[in-house]
């Protein structure tokens, strides 16, 4: 059995977490959403903001490999999920909840009042999957001004075309 462990993640690691989240996509085209699985990964420079901020962290494999990584942000004073993904060969192992914990330990180590994120309300792995760790779904008068700044660019970016919304886990 291989151990997964979690630690920050270094600037060494992005060529792999870009392929981590291209692995990712698979399972959106498996259900015809193809845009979402096309989508291209975020780039170097932006994954390095958040390695240098202290913002990213990758779960590696026996061999210290990434296989799996989460990015996160404060969006107004909020610990915010930016991105969480498993390499396809390694879904359905805990490592996605395992990632989603540990973001949770350090918001509450920063003595941040609340995770968000934004997600696809009918994609089983998404919104359903965290409504099952704590998080309930925002009512549109209750995003803040900056989740309304991530949903704009997500429209923007055309991954508006399936059912989104914010949610938000208290802490």
């Amino acid at each position: 059995m291989t151990t997964h462990s979690i630690r920050p993640a270094r600037e060494s690691d992005l060529l792999l977490v870009q392929d981590i989240e291209r692995s990712a996509g698979a399972p959106f085209a498996e259900i015809g959403m193809t845009v979402v699985a096309e989508d291209d990964p975020p780039s170097v420079n932006s994954l390095l903001q958040f390695v240098q901020n202290g913002r990213a962290w990758v779960s590696t494999d026996g061999a210290d490999r990434p296989v799996a990584y989460l990015l996160a942000d404060v969006i107004d004073a909020n610990a915010h999920l930016d991105q969480v993904s498993v390499h396809s060969d390694f879904m359905h192992r805990g490592i996605g909840t395992a990632l989603l914990n540990h973001m949770i330990g350090w918001a509450r180590e920063c003595s941040l009042p609340a995770v968000t994120l934004t997600t696809y309300t009918d994609v089983p792995w998404n919104g359903p999957y965290y409504e099952r760790h704590g998080f309930r779904y925002l009512a549109e008068n209750e995003e803040t001004p900056g989740l309304k700044e991530i949903r704009a660019t997500e429209i923007a970016r055309g991954l508006d075309q399936w059912p989104r919304a914010c949610m938000r886990r208290e802490l």
